[in-house]
């Protein structure tokens, strides 16, 4: 009999991505737990989908009474989904008060960009040099990882991402300068060649980039400039969104800009495919005429009552400001863990999203993160690794993560770095 690895290598392609030396092959989740075949229990401190936690009783249960009553597009008019925007957007200031509801982040990103092409008339983007911000044909021009078949094209620009260790010009007060820098070189180029500034897009968390300290403010000059030369900004809330960062629901809050459009996913839905853009009306309204969209699966009852009851839990449950206590705790546990380690240069984040930064020898430990991401799933704690050099442990649980978690997480890091280090 053919084994698990081997059917899925022929069904889904032999480089089809896994975790992990050994997949770990889950049958079943609860809370921040993964269960394996043979029943072994994994503590999940990776996985921002499942937001309010693996498998929440209220949003299954939303989801199957949904299902149960009716499941349809939104030519068809339901409540739901209205129901849902107004809950969303009260969320949001800068009169971000109208939403696309889409499936994915990738989409959600896609839409974003042709909106910012509709209200500027110009086509040239802006993002970072270490960032990733989806999978369709237009997004996957942005991102850093993988180099798109024929090369970058024209309209796109990349500007070096912000970094703690070390940081861009080797200066982490002039950071900022630096930046904006940057970004008036992609300006002026994009000018240049006939493109134009449609938008920058930036998670505002700069997740992908390792997530680096910042200052408040530390976007103003470079939105500034962007805004100057016609173009809008754009927050990739993917990863930082729903209050993940603890204290505040969304990364841009935290940084201090009022985004022109937010795009939204994974968290949204708990697991459930559903995503969204949230914008100004007079935004959405330029999108609308521009463009001819529909998406058949975007905002059906069934999407928008997995939302409505993220939503719900994560106001009832208090899981924002549990994201900023437990991870306060939990990165104080793990700068205590930095005390017994030379090789941690850093420990850093807000709420629960944290990252331990590995250095050896004045370089970035890249094959000790390996190692160590491998040597904690064999002690079943499941985390990843992050970073312009994929040298920074990258810590983000579901939001129910609590204090025995976090001594939990700490006491298996220290044991392991022990042994690989």
């Amino acid at each position: 009999m053919k084994t698990t690895m081997e059917r899925r290598a022929r069904l889904l392609g032999p480089h089809m991505t896994t975790f992990y030396d050994d997949p770990v092959h889950v049958v079943r989740g609860r809370g921040v737990w993964l269960w394996d075949k043979s029943g072994q229990k994994y503590l999940d401190c990776y996985n921002n989908v499942p937001h309010v936690g693996h498998c929440h009783p209220r949003v299954v249960e939303a989801i199957s009474r949904q299902a149960a009553t009716l499941n349809t597009h939104t030519r068809y008019v339901h409540d739901l989904i209205l129901d849902y925007g107004e809950r969303l957007t009260a969320k949001f200031g800068h009169g971000l008060d109208s939403m696309v509801m889409v499936c994915s982040g990738s989409e959600a990103n896609d839409v974003a960009l042709r909106m910012a092409q509709a209200m500027s008339g110009n086509t040239g983007l802006i993002g970072t040099d270490n960032t990733y911000h989806g999978n369709t044909a237009a997004v996957s021009q942005l991102n850093a990882t993988k180099r798109p078949v024929g090369g970058y094209l024209g309209h796109v620009r990349q500007v070096p991402a912000p970094d703690t260790m070390p940081p861009p010009e080797g200066n982490l007060a002039s950071q900022a300068e630096a930046f904006a820098n940057g970004v008036d070189r992609a300006i002026a180029q994009l000018q240049d060649a006939g493109h134009g500034v449609s938008a920058m897009i930036l998670c505002p968390y700069f997740a992908n980039e390792g997530f680096p300290a910042l200052e408040r403010g530390f976007l103003d000059r470079a939105v500034a400039a962007v805004r100057r030369a016609g173009g809008v900004i754009i927050a990739d809330e993917v990863q930082p969104g729903f209050g993940r960062i603890g204290s505040h629901w969304w990364g841009h809050e935290r940084l201090g800009i009022g985004p022109d459009i937010v795009t939204l996913g994974k968290p949204m839905g708990n697991g459930h495919p559903v995503a969204a853009v949230v914008t100004r009306p007079e935004i959405l309204a330029c999108f609308q005429e521009s463009f001819r969209y529909f998406n058949t699966f975007g905002g059906n009852p069934v999407s928008a009552a997995a939302a409505m009851a993220v939503l719900q839990v994560i106001e009832d449950e208090a899981l924002v400001e549990n994201a900023a206590s437990v991870g306060s705790f939990t990165l104080d546990l793990l700068c205590e863990v930095q005390t017994r380690h030379e090789v941690i240069a850093d420990v850093r984040g807000a709420g629960l999203f944290l990252g331990v930064e590995l250095w050896r020898d004045g370089q970035p430990a890249t094959d000790l993160c390996a190692k160590m991401v491998e040597e904690m799933r064999r002690r079943h704690v499941l985390l990843h690794s992050v970073g312009r050099h994929d040298n920074t442990l990258k810590v983000r649980p579901p939001c129910v993560f609590d204090r025995d978690n976090a001594g939990h997480l700490a006491e298996v890091m220290d044991a392991a770095l022990k042994v690989v280090a």
